[in-house]
């Protein structure tokens, strides 16, 4: 596990219709701050299936072709559930800034998932940010991330 993201990768996001709009101002907003994207979709409003875009980040990230994976979809939950069936994934829900910082933290989470339906613009950009520079405390909670994953 490591403190701190790679960001000499880029990030992978992906969404399901409900997300769509989110997930387009975010890749402009992380592109503008000068992030690498990789956008693995949807590419449009039309209803599609969430667990094909939460397996394409997940796999982004479990790769380590991604540094982390940002998702979106209505309530984040079906996302948050698919994306951590990936066993090196530890994809967070946050709905406030308490908690993007603390699945860092605490959890070491390397997938964000933002309930779109329920979840300003701004502040989900603001999650992201705290999610981006928040590092992973390690210690005590180490020992709990590592064990997380089913082997």
């Amino acid at each position: 596990m490591s403190s701190t993201f790679d960001l000499q990768k880029p990030i992978s996001i992906g969404c399901d219709h409900a997300g769509f709009e989110y997930k387009e101002a975010t890749k402009k907003w992380l592109q503008d701050n000068g992030y690498q994207v990789k956008d693995v979709g949807t590419f449009s409003l039309d209803s599609v299936d969430y667990p094909d875009f939460a397996h394409a980040v997940a796999t982004d990230v479990e790769s380590e072709a991604c540094a982390f994976g940002i998702l979106f979809c209505g309530s984040a939950n079906g996302v948050a559930i698919t994306a951590n069936k990936h066993q090196k994934i530890r994809a967070g829900l946050s709905w406030e800034n308490d908690v993007a910082k603390l699945i860092r933290k605490h959890n070491d989470a390397n997938v964000i998932c933002i309930p779109a339906r329920f979840v300003a613009l701004p502040l989900a950009l603001e999650m992201i940010q705290n999610f981006i520079t928040t590092p992973f405390e390690g210690g005590r909670h180490a020992l709990r991330a590592n064990k997380i994953a089913c082997s």
